[in-house]
């Protein structure tokens, strides 16, 4: 089995050999750059399968790097903030982060969440799965076998956290999903804290398809109860 790579990005050396070897012990290739220039020259001359990022270094921050890599790259990025920081978690998950940990972070939650993105963007790239299903809803398609969403006969570009969330609404239109339901399918943990992550997701995905997201036609907010995909 061919090992993973592991780009980790932080201006504090020590932080980086912390990750680093806790993420070696476990198996992965790691590579290593301190401030957002480095990462993103990592990325384009080096394959690596997923990022974790600091916010705040030199030269070019972590958020805007996080935004220069999706428009090249479509692979898992975690942040990482300083404990209590929400702002900026949320503020990195709307500009294309899968996930975030805070610091100081347990060696073992965050092997955990590398292992969560990693497994659900290797789920989505599985292509010995082949169907011809596909779920029509309105300007709305998503076929199964492909795991891409079209809206009016062309592909939205959807990381794969946001396709797995607009996959699971599309099987159920309709249906309202409370967010800590959202949060523990898709991220397959127990749902802490699940509102404010759901809810800057849902609005990235509502940007991309909504001729108005400020008047969603499809993806609508139930205050008080969860989401859901209106049938069209």
């Amino acid at each position: 089995m061919n090992k993973k790579t592991i780009l980790v990005v932080d201006d504090d050396h020590e932080i980086v050999r912390a990750i680093t070897i806790t993420l070696e012990r476990e198996g992965y290739h790691v590579l290593n750059a301190y401030d957002g220039l480095q990462a993103l020259d990592c990325v384009t001359s080096r394959e690596v399968h997923l990022i974790i990022i600091d916010v705040m270094m030199p030269k070019l921050d972590g958020l805007s790097a996080v935004m220069k890599i999706r428009e090249k790259k479509n692979l898992p990025i975690i942040i990482l903030s300083a404990k209590g920081e929400d702002s900026d978690k949320i503020l990195g998950l709307s500009m294309g982060a899968d996930d975030y940990i805070s610091k100081p972070f347990n060696p073992m939650e965050l092997v955990a969440r590398v292992k969560s993105q990693l497994r659900r963007y290797t789920d989505l790239g599985d292509i010995n799965t082949r169907s011809d299903n596909v779920i029509v809803n309105g300007r709305l398609t998503f076929k199964l076998d492909e795991h891409v969403l079209y809206a009016d006969g062309e592909p939205v570009k959807l990381t794969a956290t946001e396709t797995k969330i607009v996959e699971l609404l599309m099987k159920h239109p309709g249906r309202i999903f409370p967010a800590e339901e959202i949060y523990s399918r898709i991220w397959n943990e127990p749902a802490y804290s699940a509102e404010n992550t759901v809810m800057v997701h849902i609005r990235r995905i509502r940007e991309k398809i909504e001729l108005n997201p400020s008047e969603p036609e499809y993806l609508k907010v139930v205050w008080g109860i969860g989401y859901e995909i209106e049938k069209h």
